[in-house]
């Protein structure tokens, strides 16, 4: 998935390539105990075969208006022959309103869904004509349509237009879909006087190939889309990019080549011979872009000429960055082109027009680019080396650990130093304080318990390894995991081991404290719910480690994977909710406040989802990869990125409230205590900001 969310129809198939498959496309399952022996996760193979959205040779296009071209103000309109009338209602559910598009076998109509009656509830209906006068292959073509409309209706993402109902009536099969307002990027296109704005065009981009990911890793097999045009894309208003106009989708078994779908113009070569596999969408996506850009339509020049047609002849404007990524997307040799629609959006993602320098910021994505520090610190408090470990705050107290080996304690409100203790080791644990003891792990391979007033020790816990994870105090004990593989339950006031829980990985994931349950992660790339007697109760396997902490609510464990993926997990039985792919690696914890969840990612950007469903509310775009966590209160939530700043952005929006530029990484997560926010910066600094 590249988001969780929605749908329509139009074309995909073929064979998926392998090289470039990204690290994550089938999605982890509980498995039951006892947990196996260790092994490091291993990259399943991409599949080798495809589904193709829409079959043209089978019900033709539409004509001068796509399936669900710019709905905008509609014109009633006088029943062709044969069209359905205005007015008529269709399974005793579907009004029609008029025509939206016409073709030769085919039309679709705007309609209102009557199930509703105390609102008017639009929807989309596409007719299709059955020709075919043999019986048997009557039936056939009846049995596709029904097989690839259940396809089209397990498709759920945000950039996809949703599918409601089908059914079929007499020699006509319809399928009912998503209503979507707006227009087209053509129409958009023809209506801008002069060139569109390079970070527009960028961030339409950027979305498709979402949208395009989603597709490709489809489980079981991929979809192509196939179709890839500006009139297939459509604009909404909320800023968001919508694909449209898939047609009839159809599956192709391993080996076999499909029949000849798309437009001429925006097709690569081996289209033409019937192939379809991923990059034929790549392809079609560099061919939008060029149009965009350039204005050339390509359906009014030779075949495979755009290298001929340099962007730069009619728009000299647009940065060498893009036209270079455009012109290896449009490669007529198809191993020469991105192998992915992830590759190719990570190459869009590294331009500045993606960060919105130059001009408009991206629309469905907020950045911050040319927003200099426009909050004071209140204090800062410099030690001896970077700081990652995120503070502790308690009884007027900051506890934080640093790289110089010390755990530091530090008046809250002055910044003032109260005492230091040294470790043998760098600290990147988060300190947690309980029972008036901290408690910090160290690379030296000690957890520490060290008295909160004195900074005395109190007593050590050894293990074989590096102590990255941060500790949690529940139960009488302290948890914390070690890069020897193992979870530890320490007793609080002697530090002796309780128990250790050994898992297929380090453990670098700090613990969340359940009421019944301990949950944590491994580099593994399992994720496991423990027993407060240290029995596995269950356990989730991930395609990549695991650094994330799970975030808990009564029903869900949340957590963030290195296989791109945030994970809604059932806190009972481990298995998957929902799950939504970000643009890269996750190591940053989620956070959950108000039915919302958010984290960020490596693709240097901070998400909000919704808890329940997993879709995107928003995402906010950084200079840099973001592993920090974030902290939410009042209505505000804060994270660091590894462009050096804090930031602090509107729960609801993600509109940025303000930027505090530090000189160096933010790993460290925020802590909000008292109206004072409180993170450290690899530039040595422990800041204290106010909300």
């Amino acid at each position: 998935m590249s988001d969780t969310e929605k749908f329509s129809t139009q074309h995909l198939a073929g064979n998926r390539p392998s090289p470039t498959t990204s690290p994550a496309q089938e999605q982890g399952a509980p498995e039951k105990i006892p947990v196996p022996t260790a092994q490091e996760p291993v990259a399943q193979p991409a599949p080798s075969a495809g589904e193709e959205l829409g079959t043209r040779h089978m019900f033709p296009p539409l004509e001068g208006v796509g399936a669900q071209r710019s709905h905008g103000p509609f014109q009633p309109s006088q029943a062709a022959e044969g069209r359905l009338p205005d007015g008529h209602v269709l399974q005793g559910r579907y009004r029609i309103m008029g025509v939206l598009g016409v073709g030769g076998m085919s039309a679709v109509y705007k309609a209102q869904d009557l199930r509703f009656p105390k609102v008017t509830r639009l929807c989309v209906v596409k007719e299709m004509l059955n020709t075919a006068t043999d019986p048997e292959v009557r039936i056939m073509i009846e049995r596709n349509f029904e097989r690839e409309a259940n396809i089209l209706a397990t498709l759920s993402h945000p950039g996809i237009v949703q599918i409601y109902d089908y059914f079929s009536e007499d020699n006509r099969s319809y399928l009912v879909e998503e209503y979507v307002s707006g227009k087209d990027l053509e129409v958009i296109l023809t209506e801008t006087e002069g060139f569109l704005p390079e970070t527009q065009v960028v961030s339409w981009a950027i979305q498709v190939c979402e949208v395009l990911s989603y597709l490709h890793g489809h489980d079981p097999r991929p979809i192509i889309f196939r179709d890839i045009k500006p009139s297939n894309i459509m604009l909404g208003g909320s800023g968001r990019i919508r694909l449209v106009d898939f047609g009839i989708a159809r599956l192709f078994q391993s080996g076999q080549k499909g029949t000849m779908i798309g437009t001429e113009g925006y097709s690569p070569p081996e289209q033409y011979r019937g192939i379809a596999e991923p990059r034929v969408d790549i392809y079609a996506l560099g061919a939008t872009m060029h149009h965009l850009l350039s204005k050339q339509d390509p359906r009014l020049e030779p075949p495979f000429s755009f290298h001929e047609r340099p962007i730069h002849k009619t728009n000299p404007i647009v940065s060498h960055e893009l036209a270079d990524i455009i012109n290896r997307a449009l490669e007529y040799d198809i191993n020469k082109r991105y192998g992915s629609a992830e590759e190719l959006q990570r190459a869009l993602c590294s331009l500045a027009s993606a960060r919105g320098i130059g001009g408009t910021a991206p629309f469905g994505v907020t950045s911050a680019v040319g927003v200099s520090s426009n909050v004071l610190a209140v204090w800062r408090f410099a030690c001896e080396d970077e700081i990652r470990s995120s503070p502790a705050v308690q009884d007027g107290v900051v506890y934080v650990g640093s790289y110089d080996n010390n755990l530091y304690a530090i008046k809250a409100k002055s910044g003032e130093f109260l005492w230091k203790y040294a470790t043998e080791g760098g600290i990147a644990s988060s300190p947690c304080v309980y029972d008036r003891l901290v408690f910090v792990g160290s690379s030296d391979t000690l957890l520490y318990a060290i008295n909160a007033d004195s900074g005395r020790i109190a007593w050590t816990c050894p293990t074989k390894g590096s102590v990255w994870s941060s500790p949690k105090a529940a139960f009488g004990h302290v948890f914390f995991g070690s890069d020897d593989r193992h979870l530890y339950a320490a007793n609080i006031q002697s530090g002796r081991v309780a128990w250790t829980f050994e898992t297929e990985g380090k453990v670098r994931s700090s613990p969340a404290i359940g009421e019944e349950a301990i949950y944590v992660g491994c580099e593994g790339g399992v994720v496991y719910a423990i027993d407060t007697s240290g029995q596995a109760r269950w356990r989730f396997r991930a395609r990549r480690g695991v650094t994330s902490s799970p975030a808990l609510t009564e029903e869900m464990a949340y957590v963030g994977c290195q296989d791109w993926f945030v994970y809604a997990l059932d806190i009972r039985s481990g298995w998957t909710v929902w799950r939504y792919r970000a643009s890269g690696p996750i190591v940053s914890s989620a956070a959950v406040d108000n039915d919302l969840l958010f984290i960020g990612s490596t693709d240097n950007q901070v998400y909000a989802l919704d808890a329940e469903s997993g879709r995107l509310v928003w995402r906010y775009a950084t200079e840099g990869q973001v592993t920090s966590s974030p902290a939410v209160g009042e209505g505000a939530l804060y994270i660091g990125s590894a462009d050096g700043a804090i930031y602090s952005l509107d729960v609801k929006t993600g509109a940025l409230r303000w930027r505090f530029q530090t000189d160096g990484p933010v790993i460290s997560s925020p802590t909000i205590e008292e109206g004072l926010v409180y993170v450290g910066s690899a530039d040595r600094y422990l800041y204290a900001l106010p909300v």
